[in-house]
């Protein structure tokens, strides 16, 4: 394997110092034209690309954003992730993103990578209810910003959307429609999210003098389509089906919708089905989906700005301290076929 080559090939090839090239890598202005015009003719010809990692520990600051989501397979973490490298490129940095898949044990895996790479920051979606992967990461002092969650029990910045009036917005239009007996599709007991949409399904059937106990949980133990097919077959086991079913995110809403096809029920005639997040496959399914918007890349983009804002300040030892803030941006209901039958 060739080996690649360095800054001292290049000031070989054209004649000067290991400092003429550093110059006109980096402040090609101090060089005579005619000289900088020879080394970039020989980084050219010998396809010289510099050491960023090296670079990186001469200035102690990296140009990586790290970001670490979920699930890259929901496109709302992809919109999250356009977001944040939005903003990440006109601050003139990269952004690395990783995949936790929902387990606390990758995604401790990647905040040591992050650690070890020593990127500037990082955006995280915790997997790991029990709050340790984040101490833990807190001990590298590398600056992080939560992204769909609020920073309960932290004092980090956060970026996330009111998922109770969310969860609200949802069932108020199920209520609205006519229907009584409703479900709610839910994922794993320790995410914020899902407790927080929870708790507004119940807040808006308590508002419309309903019993909130009613409201009849089905438990998953993932976020993503077979979830939802699975709990799409529960629905249809029971011996009292309810007339409606709001999701906690939109894949599982596609599966419930996918279990219903396959079974010959219809929606939204026999159920009425509601996800969240607002995906682009939500309009596209077989039947438009009613969805609750999150403004994901927005999110991304509002981490972003607030996690370089924050590792700026402490560059900047005369700049005023780091104000870390918690950003709660509103959710939309979309209305779609899906719930849309009159009862």
């Amino acid at each position: 394997m060739a080996q690649p080559v360095g800054i001292k090939d290049v000031a070989r090839a054209a004649g000067v110092s290991v400092g003429t090239v550093s110059n006109v890598i980096n402040r090609p202005d101090t060089v005579a034209t005619e000289t900088r015009a020879r080394v970039l003719s020989a980084i050219d010809r010998l396809g010289y690309v510099r050491s960023e990692s090296a670079r990186q520990l001469r200035a102690g600051r990296s140009r990586i954003m790290g970001l670490l989501v979920l699930d890259m397979g929901n496109p709302f973490f992809v919109d999250v992730a356009r977001g944040a490298e939005r903003a990440a490129r006109e601050a003139g940095l990269g952004v690395m993103v990783c995949n936790s898949a929902q387990s606390p044990g990758e995604e401790a895996e990647y905040l040591s990578l992050f650690a070890e790479q020593r990127v500037r920051g990082v955006l995280l979606t915790p997997a790991d209810a029990t709050g340790r992967n984040i101490d833990s990461f807190r001990r590298h002092g590398i600056p992080f910003v939560l992204v769909d969650r609020v920073a309960e029990g932290t004092t980090e910045c956060s970026v996330s959307v009111d998922d109770v009036a969310g969860g609200a917005l949802a069932v108020r239009h199920l209520i609205d429609a006519g229907h009584r007996s409703i479900a709610y599709v839910s994922g794993p007991p320790g995410f914020n999210q899902v407790r927080d949409r929870r708790t507004g399904a119940k807040k808006a059937l308590t508002e419309a003098g309903l019993d909130p106990d009613a409201l009849r949980e089905l438990p998953t133990d993932r976020l993503d389509v077979a979830a939802g097919r699975d709990a799409g077959a529960r629905l249809l086991g029971l011996a009292e089906r309810p007339t409606a079913v709001f999701c906690a995110n939109d894949l599982l809403a596609l599966g419930v919708l996918q279990a219903m096809y396959a079974a010959g029920v219809g929606v939204p005639d026999d159920l009425a089905i509601v996800g969240y997040d607002d995906i682009e496959f939500a309009a596209a399914a077989a039947v438009p989906l009613t969805s609750v918007r999150q403004p994901a890349v927005t999110m991304g983009a509002l981490a972003a700005e607030l996690l370089l804002e924050e590792t700026e300040a402490e560059a900047a030892t005369s700049a005023r301290p780091h104000e870390h803030r918690r950003v709660v941006l509103q959710p939309e209901l979309v209305v779609r076929r899906s719930s849309l039958a009159a009862r």
